[in-house]
């Protein structure tokens, strides 16, 4: 498998200035979006019944990046494809996860609530846990690999805690004000807001990936079983902890499904700012990770959702 993903290693995407800016504001317009659909009381909810929340934080933020490590070690792919899985694996849950949770016949309470609890302490735990996969790995890959050494990780974090901040903690900030102080004109804005966002940033990505459209196809079948795996893992660890620690049935989708949606968006955002990794730096294999993982965490979520859907929760 290295062997054939070893040209992702040095493959060079070309993203306009002007192109990360509009990716930028789609992604903070998300959240904004997300933000007006998360209310206090869900955040009370986490406070009075931990137990369910506490594991699905658990799942997301603490299991699946290491998870993702020992995958990354068992499959031994390239350098920037390892370092991918493991961006994409320390980012908050997706946008969409509410949604595929209720058409899962999930805890749509609980999975905001987890989406409002991932999407506001990522601006610790994203750089956090980048910083120390991404650093074990390497030094695993240095320690046995045989492609030569990789120098040390030097990803300015604090600059990726700044941009994780500016892309998600002030979208939610300012959206849990506006949907706190004007609820009425919150109901009405919540949905086209919500559906506007979400197409605006697709639109976004997608022209985005025109300008490398040649490169995304002939390359995305390389990181196919790559990624399908990965998801793959990501629902199964939040189905079978959820399971092991006794919780409801609801519970156990909600929190698989929670960890199996990532934001891929922002793990394209934080790759190509070029204050936290140089220009020179050759991410193809990252960016088409996050990017096909963008795609398709949203089939494999909603064919589970489909499938949960046609099953009756067992209490």
């Amino acid at each position: 498998m290295n062997n054939s993903l070893e040209i992702l290693d040095h493959v060079r995407l070309n993203f306009s200035p002007s192109g990360l800016v509009f990716l930028n504001i789609a992604l903070a317009f998300i959240m904004f979006g997300v933000a007006l659909g998360i209310k206090v009381e869900h955040f009370e909810e986490i406070l009075y019944k931990p137990k369910s929340a506490i594991i699905g934080f658990i799942s997301q933020n603490l299991l699946l990046p290491a998870f993702t490590f020992l995958l990354v070690l068992l499959l031994k792919p390239t350098p920037t494809v390892a370092l991918g899985m493991i961006l994409v694996a320390a980012c908050p849950g997706g946008n969409i996860s509410n949604f595929i949770s209720s058409m899962a016949k999930g805890n749509v309470a609980l999975s905001v609530s987890l989406t409002a609890a991932s999407t506001s302490t990522a601006i610790f735990f994203t750089p956090f846990n980048f910083a120390l996969w991404g650093d074990l790995y390497i030094n695993f890959y240095n320690a046995h690999g045989a492609a030569g050494l990789l120098r040390p990780l030097e990803v300015d974090q604090y600059q990726m805690f700044q941009t994780v901040f500016i892309l998600l903690g002030i979208p939610v900030i300012i959206g849990l004000f506006v949907a706190k102080k004007f609820p009425k004109l919150t109901e009405k804005i919540k949905k086209p807001i919500s559906r506007g966002s979400l197409l605006f940033f697709i639109l976004m990505v997608v022209a985005m990936l025109s300008a490398n459209f040649s490169q995304f196809t002939s390359y995305v079948h390389l990181v196919f079983f790559i990624v399908l795996l990965h998801n793959g893992l990501a629902l199964a660890t939040g189905y079978f902890f959820s399971k092991i620690m006794k919780l409801p049935q609801t519970e156990q989708r909600t929190i698989s499904i929670e960890t199996g949606i990532q934001n891929s968006g922002l793990a394209l955002a934080l790759m190509f700012n070029p204050k936290i990794f140089p220009p020179e730096m050759e991410l193809g294999g990252m960016a088409i990770i996050a990017a096909w993982w963008g795609i398709w965490h949203i089939i494999s979520g909603l064919t589970v959702a489909f499938v949960w859907s046609r099953r009756p929760v067992i209490a």
